[in-house]
């Protein structure tokens, strides 16, 4: 039987026969050079030449060796351009890039569906070699106000952390102190509450610490206030507040610090221009009002009994401030005839405690104090001899109150001594007579007394010295402190309600 090739297999067969001379040929080839003749490939027969490679496939190649990628930027209005960049760059040099190319002056970039961060690599990002980069153009000053905000916040928050720190140090001082009673030894400082004549009152030890903590977190609020930092001082009054609420009603209402503490927690919120709860302000100063009625008498015969006129004249300030802030609120209310009534109260006080400056100065002449002078002056209601004399017994009862402190501390440390003999010979070193005054005063129930001075103790640890040296450093060094105001807040306050109820202002200042 005959078989017919078809000519494509014929062709087929012949160019097998062709390769196959071709490959005897070379092995012919190398056996006499030596195996080094190049081996025959089909690659060479233009008829089985292998396709090229795609310009794409090559480009990724090229990206990835140098790191440097071709980005497909897809611009305002539809506009796509292409841009190169290193992959391992920060995204804000990518930024930096684009908006000098293209003359933009505030861009943000955005690669699939997430912002691109300036402080970030691309590749961290997830940019790759023909990544699209959606290019939006934001408005400079909204991205001002954006940082700013950011800022703001993050300023807000370290000052929170700040102030939390300082308030649990200032509670924790108070706290070590409120542990003491003078008995340890005669170095460590401790806190007595006293009446405003300097003698120890005892009080039962719940109540005790519960004052020390109301009266401390009180002053280091004062302290604060004078600094006109009212935002933290506010904060240290109402912890205050607080302690001073666990105390039994019956001390609250027979001394005038709970009151004193209602007037300046109303006064911080009014320098911070925030009466937002006016029920709240309306509340303090209404127990403001009852404590001073309850502390002084209705018509103020208890002061005058304890502290004669002097007295009277002194705590004045008080009740200006009280007058002058109910005043406040009751424009803000649309009470204007009662704002008026109590306006006028405050401008007649105003007018009896202003402080004048020739007659101060005549008396710190005479190396009185301005404080000294300020309070003798109201106390004697401007008579300069008369204030002079009242300055001189001021300072005569002080000093008697000090010797009294310093006659029992002489005996804290006999009884020391005594019972410490034999550590003491064997050469423990004390304080000299001077430095007997490194013991601690009254933390005063009343006015306040004395501040208790710095002491050291080699039994504390450093930390705890620190922290209660940081709260007794900010109570006060004299018992009438709390009645040396200037003034000077108080006249630029009669100005502005004047302007307020004469319809020059609109009093918004309290209600933000």
């Amino acid at each position: 039987m005959t078989h017919h090739t078809e000519p494509q297999q014929v062709g087929e067969f012949l160019q097998l026969r062709h390769f196959h001379f071709l490959y005897c040929a070379w092995l012919l080839l190398c056996s006499r050079h030596g195996g080094k003749a190049e081996e025959p490939s089909a690659a060479k027969d233009p008829e089985v030449e292998p396709p090229d490679k795609s310009q794409a496939v090559h480009n990724n190649q090229m990206s990835n060796q140098n790191n440097v990628a071709t980005l497909v930027l897809q611009l305002p209005r539809d506009a796509k351009k292409e841009a190169k960049a290193r992959l391992d760059g920060l995204g804000q040099d990518l930024v930096d890039k684009i908006k000098e190319e293209h003359g933009f002056e505030c861009i943000t970039l955005i690669c699939k569906g997430k912002i691109l961060s300036p402080d970030k690599r691309l590749d961290e990002q997830g940019v790759k070699n023909k990544s699209r980069i959606m290019v939006k153009v934001t408005d400079s000053k909204l991205i001002q106000d954006m940082q700013k905000q950011e800022e703001d916040k993050r300023n807000k928050e370290e000052e929170e952390k700040t102030q939390k720190k300082r308030l649990h140090r200032a509670q924790k001082g108070l706290q070590i102190l409120c542990e003491r009673d003078g008995s340890r030894d005669p170095w460590t400082p401790y806190l007595e509450i006293a009446d405003q004549r300097g003698n120890s009152l005892v009080i039962p030890d719940k109540e005790r610490k519960a004052l020390i903590l109301a009266m401390g977190f009180h002053e280091k609020g004062r302290s604060l206030m004078k600094m006109k930092q009212y935002k933290h001082a506010v904060r240290h009054l109402q912890r205050a507040d607080e302690e001073f609420r666990k105390c039994d009603p019956s001390i609250r209402t027979a001394v005038d610090n709970f009151a004193v503490l209602q007037l300046d927690i109303v006064w911080c919120h009014q320098a911070l221009k925030d009466l937002s709860s006016l029920d709240d302000a309306r509340s303090r100063l209404q127990t403001a009002e009852k404590c001073f009625e309850d502390c002084y008498g209705k018509d103020q015969e208890r002061l005058r009994m304890i502290k004669g006129d002097a007295g009277i004249e002194q705590v004045q300030v008080l009740f200006l401030r009280l007058y002058l802030l109910q005043s406040l609120l009751f424009h803000l209310e649309k009470n204007k005839p009662q704002a008026a009534d109590k306006l006028s109260r405050v401008e007649s006080l105003y007018s009896r405690l202003v402080p004048d400056t020739d007659k101060i100065n005549q008396l710190m002449a005479l190396c009185f104090t301005e404080r000294e002078a300020r309070l003798a002056l109201r106390a004697c209601q401007g008579d300069l001899q008369e204030a002079v004399k009242h300055i001189i017994n001021r300072r005569q009862e002080q000093e008697e109150v000090k010797k009294t402190e310093r006659q029992k501390r002489r005996m804290m440390m006999d009884m020391w001594e005594r019972t410490h003999f034999k550590r003491h010979a064997a050469g423990s070193q004390t304080n000299t007579a001077s430095g007997l005054l490194l013991n601690h005063s009254a933390l005063p129930l009343f006015p306040p007394l004395n501040s208790p001075e710095e002491s050291s103790s080699s039994t504390n640890s450093e930390e705890e010295d620190d922290m209660v040296s940081d709260v007794l450093k900010d109570i006060s060094r004299h018992e009438e402190d709390y009645l040396d105001v200037t003034l000077e807040e108080e006249v630029e306050f009669i100005k502005q309600m004047k302007a307020y109820l004469n319809g020059d202002g609109d009093g918004s200042q309290g209600t933000q």
